[in-house]
């Protein structure tokens, strides 16, 4: 039987986790898993909620996304790892779809969009997607065998999980894609409206490059 650690990281997630939580209790019912929640300190209760709804709750000071996600994956227990956003725009019921993927041969399998809408995640699939053979780079919906990874470290850049995944190409490791549903994007994403969020995008592309150049 397939024992799977979900590791989710939140800020300000008070309002979705239980939803969350819910979804992935139901997508996984009748598989061995746990859920890991890393917090960045948010003082919303969102650490707390965690601590009472999943199977193991890790607070640490704001270093951003990549980071806490790195964090949740060192401290799984379970073989099989799957990150996913805490915004409910990765949907649990994908996960047959990437563990599938997973046991076929790879070391790490990438949740990918059929349609990336913003100019910058396509400038991103155009540059190092098209280096390590996936299409939606910053998709934080992956599977992958923990004890392939857990070497991996990263920067203090946040890079919405490129570095992660050059940094596992540039290992050798095999690194698939499946493509899931389109989820439509929440009204207030976390990453900024339009201007902002392409902006961050694009100076996270440069420090990209920059690392994919230097090792």
């Amino acid at each position: 039987m397939d024992s799977i650690s979900i590791v989710s990281a939140t800020l300000n997630e008070a309002e979705n986790l239980p939803t969350l939580i819910s979804r992935i209790r139901g997508a996984l019912k009748g598989l061995r898993h746990e859920i890991v929640i890393v917090d960045d300190s948010f003082p919303d209760g969102t650490y707390e909620l965690a601590l009472r709804l999943a199977d193991r709750a890790v607070v640490k000071r704001r270093e951003g996304q990549s980071i806490a996600l790195l964090t949740g994956i060192q401290k799984a227990r379970y073989p099989i790892v799957v990150t996913m956003d805490a915004d409910l725009e990765n949907d649990p019921s994908e996960v047959p779809k990437l563990l599938s993927k997973l046991k076929a041969g790879y070391d790490i399998v990438v949740a990918v969009r059929g349609r990336l809408p913003r100019f910058s995640e396509r400038l991103f699939s155009a540059t190092i997607g098209k280096k390590i053979g996936v299409t939606d780079v910053l998709s934080n919906f992956r599977a992958m065998w923990r004890d392939r990874v857990a070497d991996i470290s990263l920067s203090r850049h946040e890079t919405f999980g490129a570095e992660f995944l050059i940094r596992a190409y540039k290992k050798g490791l095999k690194i698939g894609q499946v493509q899931v549903k389109d989820v439509p994007r929440r009204p207030k994403p976390r990453i900024g409206g339009t201007l902002k969020a392409n902006l961050r995008i694009l100076k996270a592309l440069l420090i990209t490059l920059t690392i994919w150049l230097t090792l």
